[in-house]
């Protein structure tokens, strides 16, 4: 998260708790004369529903009137994460170890800065990955943007991949006989 992200993560944090519901992160993106706010919230142990989406717009809108965070226009979207979940903090990527994740990195690593790779732990402000250039240990600060890589299989919302024959053909070969 930015600063600002999190600056208002901060402010807003306790408000969210207190319906509840848990504040994931938050992403700010100014463009020239306004914002977009987006605010990513969990509900523990079940799904997030529009009702826990309105019922913190409407609390942290009004707080966000009276602290006056962002000196611009911003338009306020609070979202449940997803299937392809953002990750904002060090213990959000071990509550998902063994998932891939998707990643922007501020600054490159092994030459890369974009990669998808297993989470494999985290120690402290470092996360763990793999991927197939091999294991990699990355400090949360330096990730820009990560998300999850939904396994859609596994979610039921995509086919089991057909197995292949040798030389990776599906067909079988055909024979003449003489």
């Amino acid at each position: 998260m930015t600063g600002k992200a999190t600056e208002i993560s901060e402010l807003l944090a306790p408000t969210v708790a207190a319906l509840g519901l848990e504040l994931l992160g938050v992403e700010f993106a100014p463009t020239g004369n306004s914002a977009m706010l987006r605010l990513y919230i969990d509900a523990p142990g079940r799904h997030v529903a529009i009702e826990d989406c309105e019922a913190v717009s409407r609390e942290v809108s009004a707080q966000l009137d009276v602290a006056d965070p962002i000196a611009s226009e911003y338009t306020l979207e609070v979202s449940s994460p997803g299937i392809d979940r953002p990750l904002f903090t060090a213990a959000q990527f071990g509550r998902f170890i063994g998932e891939q994740a998707k990643l922007t990195l501020r600054l490159a690593q092994d030459g890369r800065r974009r990669f998808i790779a297993r989470i494999t732990g985290v120690e402290g402000d470092v996360v763990l990955l793999s991927h197939e250039a091999g294991d990699m240990r990355v400090e949360h600060d330096n990730i820009e943007k990560a998300r999850l890589v939904p396994d859609l299989v596994a979610l039921g919302l995509a086919a089991q991949p057909k197995p292949t024959g040798p030389g990776g053909s599906r067909r079988k070969a055909k024979t003449k006989e003489s």
